[in-house]
Formats: C-alpha cells, sequence, structure tokens
C-alpha cells in the first residue's frame, strides 16, 4: 500500500452465484474504483458474514472460490488491488470480540436492516445482530479511511465510526474514523416480479453473470413489463419496463431518459432484444476469464492477497 493514497475496503458474501444485482450494486463499482488510481483497494469474500444466514457447509468452499473467479473475470485485478478471504484473517474476529465489549446492547438494538431482516427470518441468529460489530472491524484493522456503501448500509458504517472513537479513547489513538463512499447505484429489481428486488432464490427472474448468451434472451424475452405499447420510466406505475431501462441506463453508462430517447419507437421485443444483446455483450470476456482460470491460480491469488492482508 502506498503513503500517498487513501485505503479504501469492501467485500462480497459468498452465496452462491452473482446476478446483475450483485454486479450493478457492488462489483461494477468495485472495478471502477480499483481503475481510478485514487485509492489503495482491498476487497474481499465476506465468507463470515454470510454464515448470518442459511447455508450449506458442504457448499461454502466451492462459493468461496467461485466468488474470486467472479472478482478476477469481472476486472478486479490481483496488481492493482488487495483481494483476501475475510476467515483467513484471524484478526478480524479477535478485534470484533474487543469492539464487542465496547458496544452497549441498546445501540446494536437499534440497527434498521437487522429488525427488517429479522422480521424476514424464522431464526434470526446472534450473528446477524452482531453483523454491524463484526462489519466494523473489517473495515478498522485495515486502517481504511473510504467504504464504498448505499444508503443502507450508513447506519452501520456510522456505528465503526463511533467504535473506533471509543476503542481510541481507551486504548489509544490506533484507528481511523472511516468515511461514506456514497455510490449511486440502480436498484436492480426481479424480471418476474419488478415489485422485488432481483434475488437468485427466483432464478427465473434472475440474470446471473454467468449465464449463456441464449439464457439471457430468454430471460429478458420473458421479463413482465405491461399492457402499455411506449419505451417509459415510471417505477410506480410501470415496474416492469421502467426495471428494463435501469438496467439499460447502467450498462450502456447513458442516463434513463437518453435510453428512452433512443428507443422511442422501439417495441416491448425490439427493446427486449437490444437488452439482452448489450449484456451478452458486456459479460462476453467474463464468461472467457472465468471459464480459463483454474484452482492454482486461485490459490496463489488468495495466498498473496491474504498474506499482504495480514
Amino acid at each position: 500500500m502506498t503513503k500517498e493514497k487513501k485505503i479504501l475496503i469492501s467485500g462480497i458474501q459468498p452465496t452462491g452465484r452473482l446476478h446483475l444485482g450483485n454486479y450493478l450494486g457492488a462489483l461494477k463499482n468495485f472495478i471502477e474504483l480499483q481503475n481510478s488510481e485514487t485509492y489503495d483497494c482491498c476487497f474481499f469474500v465476506a465468507d463470515y458474514h454470510s454464515l448470518t444466514e442459511h447455508f450449506d457447509p458442504r457448499k461454502k468452499p466451492e462459493e468461496i472460490k467461485n466468488l474470486l473467479k467472479d472478482f478476477i473475470a469481472a476486472g478486479l485485478d490481483p496488481n492493482k488491488s488487495i483481494l483476501f478471504i475475510q476467515s483467513h484473517i484471524p484478526f478480524v474476529t479477535e478485534l470484533a470480540w474487543i469492539l464487542s465489549t465496547l458496544t452497549p446492547f441498546g445501540e446494536l438494538s437499534r440497527m434498521t436492516q437487522f429488525k427488517d431482516k429479522a422480521q424476514k427470518e424464522e431464526f434470526a441468529n446472534v450473528g446477524l445482530f452482531t453483523y454491524p460489530i463484526l462489519m466494523a472491524a473489517d473495515i478498522l484493522l485495515y486502517g481504511a479511511e473510504y467504504v464504498p456503501v448505499g444508503e443502507d448500509q450508513l447506519q452501520h458504517l456510522e456505528l465503526a465510526r463511533t467504535l473506533a472513537r471509543k476503542f481510541n479513547g481507551v486504548f489509544g489513538e490506533i484507528f481511523k474514523e472511516p468515511k461514506a463512499l456514497l455510490t449511486k447505484t440502480p436498484r436492480v429489481m426481479s424480471l418476474q416480479n419488478p415489485e422485488k428486488k432481483m434475488s437468485k432464490s427466483d432464478p427465473s427472474g434472475c440474470v446471473f453473470l454467468d449465464d449463456a448468451p441464449e439464457v439471457i434472451e430468454e430471460k429478458i424475452k420473458r421479463a413482465v413489463t405491461d399492457s402499455e405499447s411506449s419505451i417509459a420510466y415510471s417505477p410506480k406505475s410501470r415496474p416492469g419496463i421502467s426495471n428494463l431501462i435501469e438496467i439499460y441506463s447502467a450498462f450502456e453508462n447513458i442516463t434513463k431518459d437518453e435510453v428512452i430517447e433512443h428507443h422511442k419507437t422501439s417495441s416491448y421485443s425490439v427493446f427486449k432484444e437490444a437488452l439482452s444483446s448489450l449484456i451478452s455483450k458486456h459479460f462476453e470476456s467474463f464468461r472467457a476469464k472465468k471459464e480459463a482460470l483454474n484452482d492454482k491460480e486461485i490459490l496463489d491469488i488468495i495466498e498473496t492477497g491474504n498474506a499482504h492482508a495480514h
């Protein structure tokens, strides 16, 4: 890491195949931040965090390896960023324990994300409750000054700042208070139920990064729209076509108004064909790179990244 650049850190949970929501909501932004050469970037596989939700222990090692392949195939470069696995760095859980002793119970009880998830989960475990403390440890341990987050993570980041101050007050000036790097990311919805977020639990409403072109074409073709004929953006009254416009805008790096202007005379079928072609072409090199990656390359990258993270 260089003294001139500020450290930036973020992670993604290994919970299965990545989809467009994961890519546009996080990974695409990671790649842009890395390539801006403004920050010393650290990106990790958040495998400990992924244990707070239902998982199959037999599949978890493969999910971790697969996510690292996705990182690299998508454009994260181990020569430009530090890539590592959260659980391979034992100091993070040690720090999380110390931070937990500085965290009032009431502080965690106010976390809105826990409240939301706890209402949906049949079994809301303690790990889910203390998730923000482990997240704080992830950030503080590496001296990160910036954390790319969406609005839903701001409360967690504020807790990390609070814990940095408390720790420093007890043990001396050790940790920096991290700042939010607010990222404006599209809210990608299900292709089959555009009032819900895209989720891997609904494969038909979800485009995965490694889907074959013909699969992408079929999923976009079957995407729910409405009985209107015009290409227009109105998330409340026309959520289906609005979702497709949002996705198109993100991949073409143009505004939603520009998408609408470009396709003002297009039928839904023509627009969907253009969108599926755009997505397939975008991930053409991703599919080829991922296919070419072997386990030894991944192991070497992990060893190098973990060594830097230590």
